[in-house]
């Protein structure tokens, strides 16, 4: 690009015009443009920040990758724990036994997940440790039938620590009086809040040898828990576990367990970013009314220009520049003002609910009760990527329809 051009579509985007209207236009085109990204890349990173927030509380209970028995069983763990362990992206196992039953307090009745574990094997690939309110999961110990409950299924069955509480098998025993559910006592020894409320109300833990002994499964566990160094590589990892692994089970991780509730979140992310990106391309149809504006107003300057030898390419590209400042500016100010606004969106909005007195998530409706960010700057790059290309087309038509003005007809009344 030629210097004069570049220092005349400068020279037109500071310079005052003969009518204020289209220093108006302009100056929406910005504002337009700074409220769509700083909107765009607020709210991608709030939707970042769930999606990290709910990753994190699912895997605090979850297992990175499961190795279930192919019939419900794996007779003998220890050798597959070993197999699995050569690979050196595997960190820890546990052994775990699964089973349902229900729990009764008096005339209260609850449907829970029995989980089966070894304390301080789960401790590895788990982190109750950190979300248990009262007791401990080393008070698991084997013979001595201790439970511990997410909170939630505590307080519906109005329990709390060294109470006891009986669970009901499923699988019966034959009597005289016919098929009897299994029943034994338990104490509560423990009662963890994962903030999840499909663990906070369903989860029993118990001790494995326990759960074993109440299931009639003898030495054999459901599967074993694998934590490995990168929870993003975990499919990969399964691929290659599947690979190596003899035995007749069956492999999954963490993103096959819980794929509904990351598949509905990037839906959600990627409708949130197609929707705001159309406040971007309203203010860029802003840019497109200005830019035509600006031509009218400008063509007795476009004709003396012609008239002094510039050609219509560069009488395009005075105006190309003139629109691609005003976007560079507009981009600047709205990823700026986005940034600012994801980082410290934990102190904006608690001062926006102060200010007009009410709480955007409810502690009594949502178990997430503030708004999480997560700032991402491939989102930052691309949302500004995106304004500018949008910036440069809305340039085109106006810069072409200036390069076809007409010298002597656009001096013919001046």
């Amino acid at each position: 690009m030629r210097p004069y051009e570049l220092y005349v579509g400068l020279r037109y985007t500071r310079a005052k015009r003969r009518t204020h209207f289209i220093s108006f236009i302009s100056l929406i085109s910005v504002l337009g443009t700074v409220l769509g990204i700083s909107a765009l890349i607020s709210v991608m990173s709030v939707m970042n920040g769930f999606e990290k927030e709910i990753r994190a509380r699912i895997l605090g209970a979850a297992a990175h990758i499961q190795l279930l028995g192919a019939d419900g069983a794996i007779a003998s763990w220890e050798p597959l724990a070993a197999a699995v362990k050569t690979n050196p992206e595997v960190l820890a196992t546990a052994p775990f036994v699964n089973a349902q039953g229900l729990l009764t307090n008096g005339t209260t009745v609850r449907g829970v997940f029995v989980r089966g574990i070894v304390p301080e094997l789960e401790n590895t690939v788990a982190d109750f440790n950190t979300h248990m309110r009262a007791g401990k999961l080393e008070d698991l110990r084997p013979g001595e039938f201790g439970i511990a409950l997410g909170i939630s299924l505590a307080r519906g069955l109005r329990l709390n620590v060294g109470d006891r509480v009986t669970l009901v098998s499923p699988q019966g025993q034959v009597t005289p009086a016919g098929l009897m559910p299994r029943l034994k006592q338990f104490t509560v020894v423990g009662i963890f809040s994962m903030d999840h409320n499909e663990f906070d109300s369903s989860l029993a833990l118990v001790n494995m040898r326990d759960a074993q002994v109440l299931y009639r499964m003898d030495s054999g566990v459901s599967g074993l828990r694998l934590k490995v160094k990168d929870i993003d590589r975990a499919p990969e990892i399964t691929r290659e576990l599947a690979k190596t692994v003899t035995s007749d089970v069956f492999i999954t991780d963490w993103t096959q367990q819980n794929v509904n509730y990351f598949r509905a979140i990037q839906i959600e992310k990627r409708m949130m970013f197609f929707i705001l990106t159309l406040s971007i391309a309203v203010a860029a149809f802003n840019l497109v009314s200005m830019l035509v504006m600006a031509v009218t107003d400008k063509q007795p300057d476009i004709a003396i220009l012609r008239t002094l030898g510039a050609s219509p390419g560069s009488i395009m590209r005075i105006f190309m520049v003139q629109g691609v400042v005003i976007g560079m500016v507009g981009t600047l100010l709205g990823v700026a003002a986005g940034i600012v606004i994801a980082l410290n969106i934990d102190a904006i909005v608690p001062a926006i609910e102060r200010l007009f007195h009410f709480q955007i998530l409810s502690r009594e409706v949502y178990y997430i009760s503030e708004l999480p960010s997560d700032l991402h700057w491939a989102d930052v790059a691309w949302t500004a990527a995106m304004s500018l290309v949008l910036s440069f087309v809305a340039t085109l038509y106006p810069s072409w329809r200036a390069a076809r003005v007409n010298p002597a007809e656009a001096l013919r009344y001046e």
